[in-house]
């Protein structure tokens, strides 16, 4: 990987197959992290991809497991 000069901040430029095996396209996001001997690069999911998550999971609560708006709220 390369470190250059974008403006006033610095950019890494990743290797064409790291991007294809990883999927990315331009204006995803990703989080560079250091591992025990090298960098880790994770792609951020986006809101789509939350949302979708999120929707798979709609219902699954038993009904002893949900609040009511009143629960949630009390003090």
């Amino acid at each position: 990987m390369q470190i250059a000069r974008w403006g006033n901040s610095l950019a890494v430029r990743l290797p064409a197959g790291l991007v294809r095996e990883m999927g990315l396209k331009e204006g995803d996001r990703i989080e560079l992290a250091p591992a025990s001997d090298h960098l880790a690069v994770r792609r951020l999911p986006s809101a789509a991809d939350v949302l979708a998550d999120l929707r798979r999971f709609r219902g699954r609560l038993p009904a002893s497991g949900r609040l009511t708006r009143d629960d949630a709220n009390a003090r």
